[in-house]
């Protein structure tokens, strides 16, 4: 495609638009920490083979979660990935690009999206679901939007403090440029959304709840589905550990209209933070509401199987301002790991990997009590949970990084200022005893 130049007039006719009186002005919000002076200092070119070597040197600075011990979780979760998984995924049926715009051309592609919607719905007792999204965080947005769109009087949307830090900052970015409010629902000493609170709020059109939350606490998402269905909104939950539902009540279960999360637990690899997975469903009654596409299977005028698009809500297929959403391209290799790693796991697998999740947890949470950390939540968790440090573990959590490898928890005053101490630990499948062992007799020495 040849490139296309603004003319100043083109820029002043947008500039008029966007009531800027010029082009410093529109990118003032653009820190000057991050804006170039004198332009990019680039490097002389180089080689192949020097580029090679270079890049290769680059990343051995990096510290990649494969040679270390990683009992971090908050949204990103180290988990068993089967060969089987990344061996299929590359082959280059599926290693593409395409979107299937003319659909029923790519029958592969379209069996494919099928199957991960099928089992998307069993993982979160739904009825129906997507085609996958960018990630939980834009899939959460999108519930959000759906639950303001169906509502005729309220424009606020009530978001539990505890649904994860970059979501609910996600949210707001989705929502503001449209007039919308989004305010938090504060969490109680338990660790929990405070449900009384959100009972005392007004003009309310949905209500966002994540279990297991941002703590690792599980909710009563029962509870929140009453208390929605009495101020006739919309009840939205999340998660960012999919394999949770191997172990817990699935949201549907619970009576959620919408589940947004998280799939990157699902067969994908941490990859320093992306690209993640975001994975939509709802009940029968909000199909026509969701974003993105919906595959089914029927049979053509020779009785054979096949597989249409039936439903969707684009803006390249319908007017724009009919489109549920302007941006809800679907991670489609991401949502075919997915389906390979649910196929190839199963329904007794995962409820497998869930349990071991879970009884690492507990192990882990036991001997770190043991070992002078304080436990805080008393209440039910899967694989994440709450310590208050002893004295000095800051400054220990270097230390044990550089000597044994290890990455112990994360600091929660980073995102709650009032919870200085404590730190967020989780344990998934691939943590050993011996590391857990060797974690709980350093910090006693």
């Amino acid at each position: 495609m040849r490139y296309l130049p603004h003319t100043r007039q083109d820029i002043d006719q947008m500039l008029a638009v966007t009531g800027h009186d010029g082009l410093d002005q529109l990118f003032e919000t653009i820190p000057d920490s991050a804006k170039t002076k004198t332009g990019l200092n680039l490097p002389d070119p180089l080689s192949e083979w020097d580029l090679n070597a270079t890049m290769e040197a680059l990343c051995s600075q990096n510290a990649a979660c494969r040679s270390y011990t990683c009992l971090m979780g908050a949204g990103s979760y180290d988990h068993h990935i089967p060969a089987i998984v990344p061996y299929l995924v590359s082959r280059s049926e599926f290693m593409t690009a395409y979107t299937p715009y003319q659909p029923e051309v790519s029958q592969g592609t379209l069996q494919g999206i099928y199957e991960f919607q099928t089992m998307v719905t069993a993982l979160l007792g739904m009825d129906v679901a997507t085609a996958s999204h960018y990630d939980g965080g834009t899939a959460l947005a999108e519930c959000a939007l759906i639950a303001l769109h169906k509502s005729k009087k309220a424009n606020k949307i009530a978001v539990s403090s505890l649904v994860h830090p970059s979501h609910r900052q996600i949210m707001k970015t989705y929502l503001h440029p449209s007039g919308y409010e989004m305010v938090d629902i504060p969490a109680d000493k338990n660790g929990l959304t405070d449900a009384k609170a959100f009972k005392a709020m007004d003009g309310i059109a949905g209500v966002a709840v994540q279990s297991p939350n941002f703590l690792g606490n599980i909710e009563d998402l029962g509870h929140f589905k009453a208390c929605a269905d009495e101020k006739n909104c919309v009840f939205i939950t999340s998660f960012t550990e999919a394999l949770a539902y191997g172990l817990l009540k699935s949201p549907g279960c619970l009576g959620a209209d919408l589940v947004a999360g998280e799939g990157q637990s699902l067969g994908m690899a941490k990859n320093f933070g992306g690209p993640g997975l975001g994975l939509l469903a709802g009940t029968q009654k909000m199909m026509r509401n969701l974003p993105g596409r919906f595959v089914g299977k029927t049979t053509d005028s020779n009785g054979r199987r096949g597989y249409v698009l039936t439903l969707a809500t684009r803006e390249q297929h319908i007017r724009r301002e009919k489109a549920s959403s302007n941006i809800c391209s679907n991670n489609g290799l991401n949502a075919m790991t997915a389906a390979i790693y649910m196929a190839a796991a199963g329904k007794n697998g995962i409820r497998e990997i869930a349990r071991l999740n879970h009884d690492k947890a507990v192990y882990l949470k036991n001997i770190l009590v043991g070992a002078g950390f304080e436990s805080v939540y008393d209440g039910a968790f899967f694989n994440e949970f709450v310590l208050k440090a002893p004295a000095g573990f800051a400054a220990r959590r270097r230390e044990l990084a550089e000597k044994h490898n290890l990455f112990a928890g994360i600091c929660l005053e980073l995102y709650y200022p009032d919870m200085a101490d404590h730190y967020l630990f989780c344990a998934t499948e691939t943590v050993s005893g011996q590391a857990m062992d060797l974690l709980a007799k350093e910090l006693k020495s």
